[in-house]
């Protein structure tokens, strides 16, 4: 089936559309209902059905004779650890971990917190909760403790797994010392927390909460897959930066199967056998859908990297992953292959790899600036592919298909709408859909197909106070942008990364793209600060390659000239300043909204999810050079 025909069929019979994809999971009792629209904007998908998550992931490969080939390969540089488990050797500590979970009580609909770093142990832990029917909260480990006690709070687990450590580079985190505060603040208590010793830390265990991971499973039964039905649910995973009441996205069991299992052939081109590897966190919604669920739904096999982009030892880490594995198709982030060019901007790390099993990558989490997008394809002279989701959604809302059809790309644009997502801009005062090439808000049309989010955990009325009310019949995206003559969906950033300048509306990721095509430019960031004239004026934040060095007074003055050329003096970008780097989540997305304060002179919080935290000092040093910050 092509593009054109797939995304027709899924708009005009989502339920013809959908059904044909539910045949190629397993289930324990066919639905009654594809899609139930009754109660929008509450949509359910194969209402009625029945299966278990966890039996698509393992089970059913090990019983159609995949049993010995690999499931997961666990790369981690900063152990010097490769490990790899197959289908019958994953379902084996998966079937163990979730006996010792129902040994501790734990039955369907029970929430487990998993509090983790990337281990293989987080993705068993995941797998095991989905086969006794427990809900996962998965939170990224490391995460401070009151943002942690938060999370617990609201998902109010009976039990807590964790380790004893997370690695960054060369530094050590235990994690029982931030477990243990963030229990002590939050108001409920878990029964009991389950810790898997790391040889690199040892924790300290608080009977009779605290039990070690290991005898627990050496003592286990192993236990069978419990169904449940498709609506329920799977997991909860927070939105990162929560603050206040926590927006807890609730994914469903039978929706979420479908389609990452429909993603993996039609949008990464993956076949059973085939490498995959998602450079992400088990703690984002990356990890989920593309470390654990989508590459195991599909019988592939799914690498597990405990590693930096650069670093972990050099700027070559990436290809040497590729190379070792077999790695068919990459998914990361943006900001990994702006610190490889930084490091690395000839590509010499990647010389005497071997990347002929290497077919395709894959950038989301934020906008691909084109000078990315070049740089990678004439790097790896491979295609690339800049696909847009968000956590909510828990699959690409636009992208390209390396399955279905592949399409020419537009550098600086995230492609084509996947088919089941009515993607429509609209106008932010009027609401009404606007024509091509005109900026708007981002938004779609209701129903969302399935897994995206069902909800916000024990929130409906939150769940539609912020994605559902403010434009009736849509789901509200909060990215602006637009859609071209050809269909082409171009994502400029949030909503608040459009400012107003005397009155003309300007994106700043289009001010982001012009300086990103400067030779000596490593990465960068466009913000609005506040100006008593003209509102709002853009500053812009650079970063140069490695071993560039240059006058700043010079530097800027061209970045300047460039804008004036390519925007127009309308854009009044007159100010920039020259950074050590940008601060960022450790999911590599720009921290635009604390820079924002600090260029405005508010105060701010320091986010749990910065990568490091040093970093703002910088920022407002640089900002008060230029006359703006502490006021």
């Amino acid at each position: 089936m092509k593009y054109r025909e797939a995304f027709r069929e899924s708009l005009e019979s989502p339920e013809t559309f959908w059904s044909r994809a539910a045949e190629e999971i397993t289930w324990c009792k066919k639905w009654d209902r594809v899609l139930d629209v009754s109660n929008l904007p509450f949509a359910r998908w194969f209402v009625g059905g029945e299966l278990n998550t966890c039996y698509n992931a393992l089970d059913r490969h090990v019983e159609g004779g995949r049993g010995d080939q690999p499931a997961l390969i666990y790369d981690s540089p900063v152990t010097d650890t490769i490990q790899t488990f197959t289908y019958s050797e994953l379902r084996h500590r998966v079937s163990r971990i979730a006996g010792f979970l129902t040994g501790l009580g734990v039955t369907k609909g029970d929430r487990v917190v998993i509090y983790m770093p990337m281990i293989p142990e987080a993705a068993m832990a995941m797998l095991a909760c989905a086969r006794i029917g427990a809900i996962h909260s998965v939170v990224f480990g490391g995460f401070a403790p009151r943002e942690l006690a938060i999370r617990i709070d609201d998902a109010r687990p009976s039990v807590v797994l964790s380790a004893s450590c997370g690695i960054e580079v060369k530094k050590r985190i235990p994690y029982k010392p931030l477990l243990d505060e963030g229990i002590s603040i939050a108001k409920h208590s878990p029964e009991k927390c389950v810790i898997w010793q790391r040889p690199q830390v040892e924790a300290e265990l608080v009977a009779p909460r605290d039990l070690d991971w290991v005898e627990l499973e050496q003592e286990a039964e192993p236990v069978d897959c419990v169904t449940v039905k498709a609506t329920d649910p799977l997991y909860i995973l927070y939105t990162s930066g929560t603050t206040g009441v926590p927006k807890g996205v609730v994914r469903d069991n039978g929706g979420h199967a479908v389609a990452l299992n429909w993603t993996m052939k039609h949008v990464y081109g993956i076949d059973p056998g085939d490498v995959y590897w998602a450079a992400s966190d088990v703690g984002w919604v990356v990890g989920h859908s593309y470390i654990v669920y989508g590459p195991l739904f599909k019988g592939a096999t799914t690498v597990m990297y405990e590693g930096k982009p650069v670093g972990t030892p050099d700027p070559g880490a990436f290809w040497r992953v590729i190379s070792q594995h077999r790695v068919k198709a990459l998914f990361t982030a943006p900001t990994a292959f702006r610190a490889i060019k930084r490091d690395d901007p000839r590509g010499e790390y990647l010389k005497g790899y071997d990347l002929s099993a290497f077919d395709t990558l894959f950038l989301a989490g934020e906008r691909t600036d084109p000078d990315t997008y070049h740089w990678a394809t004439d790097l790896l002279q491979k295609p690339v592919i800049d696909h847009w989701w968000q956590t909510e959604t828990g699959w690409a809302i636009t992208g390209n298909f390396r399955g279905l059809e592949f399409f020419p790309p537009k550098p600086g644009s995230a492609s084509l709408p996947m088919p089941g997502y009515d993607v429509t801009v609209l106008d932010l005062a009027t609401g009404e859909p606007v024509g091509p090439n005109t900026e708007g808000i981002i938004a779609v049309e209701l129903p969302l197909p399935p897994g995206n989010l069902t909800t916000l955990w024990e929130n409906d009325e939150g769940f539609k106070e912020s994605y559902m009310d403010p434009y009736p019949g849509y789901y509200l995206t909060g990215d602006g942008g637009f859609i071209d003559e050809d269909g082409y969906v171009w994502v400029m950033g949030r909503t608040d990364d459009v400012i107003n300048v005397a009155g003309h509306r300007l994106s700043t990721g289009g001010m982001e793209e012009v300086l990103a095509k400067h030779p000596d430019v490593a990465e960068c960031a466009v913000l609005g600060v506040h100006d008593d004239l003209k509102g709002q004026v853009p500053v812009g934040f650079v970063v140069f390659k490695s071993g560039v060095v240059r006058d700043e007074g010079e530097m800027v003055a061209e970045l300047v000239q460039m804008v004036r050329e390519q925007v127009g003096p309308i854009a009044s970008f007159k100010k920039a300043v020259v950074v050590e780097g940008l601060p960022k989540t450790r999911s590599g997305k720009i921290l635009r909204g604390t820079m924002r304060s600090i260029a405005d002179g508010e105060s701010y919080r320091v986010p749990s999810t910065i990568d490091d935290p040093a970093i703002l000092g910088e920022i407002e040093a640089a900002v008060e050079t230029i006359g703006y910050g502490k006021k």
